[in-house]
């Protein structure tokens, strides 16, 4: 499935559908609503889909016979016979999630419970194509051999990118990396794994994470700024992630930096940027690993970029609040949770000091997979094209 067809929406579509993809999408929704709500019972089903009893009857007997759902035992404490439990079974099917990005490649490979089985990251400069291949095939490699993942019961592999990963200028990026602007990569990846790849921009690949497995439980409605080599977001409306007319909403990184025309934000927020603050004073960020606590001797320099980023996101925090309406803002990235957390609460604290008679301000919060969150959303992507709800399958094709 394709980000674009992923985006479609039945109404604005004026599109039918017919008996099978109505079916489909039942079975989909139902599946997710025992994700969602483990040890439920076939009748609180019934109640929170509105679908019929025999059609929620036929519906689990089908994910009991692929292996998606297990009884977890009956209920009692009620009139006549106990209810039977039901609970998603993690090893029904899996997925992998590959984040490629400027600094670093991810790994994982993801339940249908949504645990992350296995993890492995190469901090790495500008990685290019053939690099990509060679870990993918190791990374594979080493999962087929852990044994922690039924290999025959992999639905995909999902990747998350930057958009333009070839085009966009950052600091220290060698001589050919443009390459990446021509790489097809479901072709790249083709020798390297035996599923079908299914391909989305990094930010969007965060949000649609979170919302599946993340803060999406509480927030039905969220922005997500991921903050990596560059900075990204993403628009998540009513559960969906919202693309826009040219699939480039939640591009906060590209917005014009308060007072410098000639800067944009992610200039200042970014991984980029605290690089470059680090490497002024004699240090390196590639050197560390940067989801963990940094070294003492970073801290006043962290403390800098913090003060100076947590600025910078006010006035593009300010047009989100007022344009979307979000219920959260929702920070992620790779970067070690207490900074992650003091980014948010410093952005709130000057958002609410800055502007305070806008109509509504939003809190902003770490999100729950902040760190791994374009992988894990990569992972997802699989998911979604085979067997969680989404609103593409029901457009008559």
């Amino acid at each position: 499935m394709t980000a674009d067809e992923r985006a479609v929406r039945l109404g604005p579509s004026l599109s039918g559908t017919n008996l099978e993809r109505a079916g489909d999408y039942n079975q989909r929704v139902v599946l997710q609503v025992i994700r969602r709500h483990p040890d439920i019972t076939r009748t609180e089903i019934a109640t929170m889909t509105n679908l019929t009893a025999p059609t929620i009857a036929n519906i689990t007997g089908r994910l009991f016979e692929a292996d998606l759902i297990i009884d977890a035992g009956r209920r009692h404490g009620g009139r006549g016979q106990p209810a039977v439990r039901l609970r998603i079974n993690p090893d029904g099917c899996f997925a992998i999630g590959l984040n490629i990005d400027r600094d670093h490649v991810t790994l994982v490979s993801l339940d249908l419970a949504g645990t992350v089985r296995s993890r492995v990251t190469r901090q790495v400069s500008f990685a290019m194509p053939e690099d990509i291949v060679a870990f993918v095939r190791d990374g594979v490699a080493d999962i087929r051999a852990s044994g922690k993942v039924r290999m025959d019961r992999v639905l995909g592999v999902g990747v998350a990118l930057p958009d333009d990963l070839g085009r966009v200028s950052m600091p220290h990026r060698p001589a050919g990396y443009e390459r990446w602007a021509d790489v097809d990569l479901k072709a790249l990846l083709g020798d390297a794994v035996p599923w079908s790849v299914h391909i989305d921009n990094d930010a969007a690949a965060a949000a649609i994470g979170e919302a599946q497995f993340g803060s999406g439980h509480d927030h039905a409605s969220f922005f997500y700024i991921l903050v990596s080599a560059g900075l990204g977001g993403g628009v998540v409306i009513d559960g969906s992630y919202y693309r826009g007319a040219g699939a480039r909403s939640g591009e906060i990184g590209f917005l014009p930096l308060d007072g410098a025309a000639d800067r944009v934000l992610q200039d200042v927020v970014s991984l980029s940027a605290l690089s470059a603050r680090l490497e002024h004073a004699g240090l390196e960020l590639d050197t560390v690993e940067t989801t963990q606590a940094f070294p003492a001797a970073y801290a006043q320099h962290v403390d800098g970029w913090l003060d100076e980023a947590s600025s910078a996101l006010v006035p593009a925090l300010t047009a989100v609040n007022c344009l979307i309406n979000p219920a959260a803002v929702l920070i992620g990235g790779r970067l070690p949770d207490d900074v992650l957390d003091r980014l948010a609460s410093d952005a709130y604290r000057k958002l609410t000091v800055a502007a305070p008679n806008i109509p509504t301000i939003a809190p902003i919060h770490r999100a729950m997979l902040s760190q791994d969150a374009p992988a894990v959303g990569a992972a997802i992507l699989p998911f979604l094209d085979r067997i969680l709800p989404s609103d593409a399958i029901l457009i008559k094709g």
